[in-house]
């Protein structure tokens, strides 16, 4: 199959998932799951062989439709599903929902619904990322369990006891719960940023797809600044990633990247995102993550970063979003704007905070704080410290060298 083919496939995937989904409630969420996947399967060998049909979304629709039918008739193995289907839906409806093998996807997109639902409150965080990779993204249990270096059969089953939790769950849409889809899509992204574990530093079919999934979000909530903000702020970001390696994979930290490697058409299209979201009224998090990364952005140099704006946005940042990480970055501009030791006074206040207190960030930042001061040999132990408490092996590797030239 080609790979236009596929890219259709994987956008009309969450589509047709969301009409049954609609039809025959989150009850059912399941099986029309698995007849959707059944449908892509049947579509990836018929069409490599016979080429697209005329209308691709109704094909798909209709043998998705045909497959659930097919599960609500099979034998008793499954006679919980079909109990469930009955619950939402009359069997002559669902056989008469698969009768016209022409019948369209309707103009009604059910993505941003089904978006909802996958990042429902009642999962948690891990669920709701698996099965929004699954049911939206398009991505196989497989690729979803390599990109979390997780064993097959754990994602699976984690997809699984989420596809349960949802049975009884109203697809719905609320204000609150786009909060929450935003919330999903970031993690994503920062995992395929920064992996938290693993050989490799990046993953980026994950970040690529939460980039992908937040343009989705973006074209189906148009007006919502905060989305908007978030995907300035991924691609303003995901375009450092061709300086963030060096030839043999490892960790070139920010001050040190060749700035001409970066996506200039993705740091273009980050800006203009923000320039028309944040004269529009009272900025969000994500909007203000953003202006930070434009801010890096717009430096030819490392030493050419204004950081007097930096810290600025990070005090309004802070306003919003008081979480530890956000204060031990805004440490790292206050050292830059008023000197190390004022930067450094900053970390031992955020040592009091449990979720901090023993994270390799923290001592990262104090190893390169100290070092900006000259106390290299106390830069050495906090760098050495870092290494051994995070589970990246290239952030290990980096830090570990950190600690040994600071030391020679």
């Amino acid at each position: 199959m080609s790979p236009d083919a596929e890219d259709l496939l994987r956008e009309l995937a969450p589509q047709v998932l969301g009409v049954l989904v609609r039809r025959h409630g989150g009850a059912a969420f399941d099986a029309c799951e698995d007849a959707v996947q059944e449908a892509l399967l049947a579509a990836a060998l018929q069409w490599a062989e016979d080429g697209l049909p005329a209308n691709p979304g109704g094909w798909l629709l209709t043998v998705a439709s045909r497959r659930l039918v097919d599960q609500v008739r099979s034998d008793s193995a499954r006679r919980r599903r079909e109990e469930a289907l009955a619950l939402a839906t009359p069997q002559s409806a669902l056989l008469a929902h698969a009768a016209d093998v022409a019948s369209p996807v309707p103009d009604r997109d059910d993505s941003l619904a089904l978006l909802f639902l996958c990042c429902h409150p009642a999962l948690s965080a891990p669920s709701r990322i698996a099965l929004t990779l699954r049911a939206v993204g398009g991505l196989s249990t497989a690729q979803i369990a390599a990109a979390f270096l997780v064993p097959e059969a754990t994602m699976a089953q984690r997809i699984s006891r989420a596809k349960q939790t949802l049975k009884g769950l109203a697809l719905e849409e609320s204000s609150v719960r786009l909060a929450d889809v935003r919330h999903v899509l970031y993690l994503i992204f920062n995992e395929g940023y920064s992996a938290s574990t693993g050989d490799e530093l990046t993953a980026p079919q994950l970040s690529g797809e939460a980039i992908r999934l937040t343009r989705l979000l973006l074209r189906l909530a148009p007006d919502d600044a905060e989305t908007a903000g978030l995907l300035a702020l991924m691609l303003l970001t995901d375009a450092r990633r061709p300086a963030r390696t060096g030839p043999a994979g490892e960790l070139v930290p920010l001050a040190e990247q060749d700035r001409e490697a970066w996506n200039r058409k993705l740091i273009a299209e980050g800006v203009e995102l923000l320039e028309r979201t944040l004269p529009g009224g009272q900025p969000g998090p994500y909007q203000l993550q953003a202006a930070i990364a434009a801010v890096h952005s717009e430096a030819a140099r490392a030493e050419d970063t204004d950081w007097a704006q930096v810290l600025a946005l990070y005090d309004l940042l802070l306003q919003y979003d008081a979480n530890p990480v956000v204060a031990l970055n805004r440490a790292v501009a206050v050292a830059m704007v008023h000197g190390p030791a004022a930067g450094l006074a900053l970390l031992a206040e955020l040592e009091a905070d449990r979720r901090l207190a023993r994270h390799h960030r923290l001592f990262a930042v104090r190893g390169h704080l100290l070092e900006l001061r000259g106390e290299l040999g106390e830069a050495a132990k906090a760098y050495r410290e870092a290494a051994a408490r995070t589970a990246s092996a290239p952030e290990r590797r980096y830090l570990a060298g950190r600690a040994r030239r600071v030391a020679s």
